[in-house]
């Protein structure tokens, strides 16, 4: 049953309990793992900058859809069970099976999970007249975990954002936030994914039906917060030959290389180096650009002439 988006609500801001996601977005390095799960030492600012006072507008109605990655928190804890509430779907509980917490013998669930605590499950089964929900805490692999904790990160960036323009128009943010979420949501799943189209001019605020004056604010500020950051991949390439057409060789190979995309570029180091920087807004299309690029250069070699590619390791 596909869900639909509604009312609003308010939920705490969701526990980062990945260590994966901690580790690179907050520096915590200690910690280790215990038949699947992250156990670490983090400092009280760390716990007060993540438990702050921030609140989440973004609901569903309905029921979730059985295999879908949802954000839970713990409400009681039975010896075999536990019970939790979907923070995305108001009035809607579930319940995790001991067998569903972590692979392996469990002897004490409160060593996994605790009351409060908000987890990331994967719904099992669903009884619509009983409305009962079975949730997996263990099948949720480290990739969905991550992926559903920067999805919420994201709609809460959203949320900010609009809280920040009700506050600079002088207008009470939940109605804005209605008002915006009521046509924003006909085409769109969450506020983040359409403001990401909006920033980089797929998609009119406007034309989906809001205000104009509203419309230009909102689209500047997004503009400014949602700018796509930028893959940077640099390089040295090295190109040595005593062809007799030697100079016309390295020109041309030097032109198919910038043709491989608008936003390669090349420098002259001198001494036959010329330092390559390749941009792109994924990691994706840059490997696949960058690929090229090895191929053309790896083309120049031949029992005359040697090339190099010398990719510069990041920070």
């Amino acid at each position: 049953m596909a869900s639909e988006h509604c009312t609003i609500r308010q939920t705490a801001l969701p526990s980062l309990s990945d260590y994966k996601v901690i580790r690179e977005r907050f520096s915590v390095k200690r910690g280790c793992e215990r038949e699947g799960f992250i156990v670490a030492k983090f400092p009280t600012t760390f716990i007060n900058r993540f438990l702050s006072d921030t609140t989440m507008f973004y609901q569903r109605t309905g029921m979730p859809e059985e295999e879908e990655i949802v954000l839970c928190k713990v409400t009681k804890i039975l010896p075999s069970s536990v019970f939790v509430d979907l923070l995305e779907y108001p009035h809607k509980s579930g319940l995790v099976h001991i067998s569903e917490v972590s692979p392996g013998r469990i002897r004490n669930l409160r060593e996994f999970v605790s009351e409060g605590r908000q987890i990331v499950c994967k719904v099992l089964r669903l009884d619509l007249e009983r409305g009962h929900i079975d949730l997996s805490l263990r099948r949720v692999n480290s990739t969905q975990r991550v992926e559903k904790l920067e999805e919420i990160k994201q709609e809460l960036k959203a949320e900010t954002l609009v809280k920040n323009l009700a506050k600079r128009l002088n207008r009470p943010v939940e109605p804005l936030y209605a008002e915006l979420s009521q046509k924003v949501f006909k085409e769109y799943s969450h506020l983040y994914l359409c403001f990401k189209d909006v920033a980089s001019n797929a998609a009119s605020l406007e034309k989906m039906g809001l205000e104009k004056k509203l419309a230009e604010e909102l689209t500047a500020t997004i503009v400014d917060k949602f700018k796509a950051p930028k893959v940077v991949i640099t390089g040295e390439i090295r190109l040595q030959t005593y062809h007799p057409e030697g100079v016309e060789r390295i020109k041309s190979t030097l032109h198919r290389v910038e043709q491989v995309s608008p936003t390669v570029i090349l420098f002259y180091l001198g001494g036959g180096r010329y330092r390559l920087v390749l941009e792109d807004v994924d990691y994706k299309p840059a490997e696949k650009h960058l690929l090229k690029v090895e191929e053309i250069i790896a083309s120049f070699n031949d029992k005359l002439s040697t090339a190099s590619f010398e990719r510069e390791k990041q920070d």
